[in-house]
């Protein structure tokens, strides 16, 4: 068995429940703004659509094709637009809502904690993540996720996005760490496990659905607590 010094998470989508704390966050916007009143679509119906809209745009943002800025406003002009809202209907300050809301949420996938317990004292734990920097420690802070990580290196700490290799060379840099001594844990094929692959890093790939899949990957588990089998 390998012997690993440091462990890179990725966050959203690994440990931080983003589909449920997202859902959460666009139900609250819904009441708030009232969308019931145009009677066209659920508060489901604006949550799958939004969904699908998101996961577009951040194909988008990691290709760099769109901007930060951009990802964020048109995720919500887009939905709404598809919905029926009228543009000029639109509550101007969605988007910034949204940012201030989702990452006080605090749902984690299941046996996070516990898994992190066991890890702590064995490894040296750092996150690498495409999310943005003003979000990402309040969503470690609001789900008590923040003392077991030494670093946190974002796609704006690096100026690169995973899967773009230098991204994972930025992390090793500034943890001193090696790509021989180390292992990326993530749930997104492209992004975590290819660019660590790329970077020479070995790789968990997190999952839970059982996509099937070809691609070659060091380690695959499909809940966290299978990450004791082999660490």
């Amino acid at each position: 068995m390998k012997n690993y010094r440091h462990l890179f998470f990725d966050l959203d989508h690994t440990l931080w429940d983003f589909e449920k704390n997202a859902n959460e966050t666009l139900h609250t916007l819904y009441e708030q703004h009232g969308f019931a009143r145009y009677g066209t679509f659920s508060v489901d119906e604006f949550v799958r659509v939004y969904s699908d809209i998101n996961h577009a745009l951040w194909r988008m943002y990691q290709g760099n094709k769109i901007t930060q800025p951009q990802l964020r406003e048109l995720r919500f002009s887009r939905t709404l637009a598809k919905l029926g809202v009228p543009d000029g209907q639109v509550p101007p300050n969605i988007s910034a809502e949204f940012t201030d809301l989702l990452p006080l949420k605090s749902a984690v996938f299941p046996y996070t904690y516990e898994v992190l317990d066991y890890l702590k004292p064995r490894y040296r734990m750092h996150l690498i993540t495409n999310g943005f920097n003003d979000v990402q420690a309040i969503k470690l802070a609001s789900s008590n996720l923040t003392h077991y990580f030494e670093s946190l290196t974002t796609s704006e700490h690096s100026g690169y996005l995973k899967p773009d290799p230098r991204m994972f060379a930025h992390a090793l840099d500034r943890t001193g760490a090696t790509a021989a001594e180390s292992l990326m844990i993530g749930d997104n094929l492209e992004c975590d496990v290819l660019g660590a692959y790329n970077a020479g890093i070995d790789q968990v790939y997190f999952n839970p659905e059982k996509r099937r899949h070809f691609a070659q990957i060091t380690h695959e588990i499909s809940c966290l607590s299978e990450l004791r089998n082999f660490l």
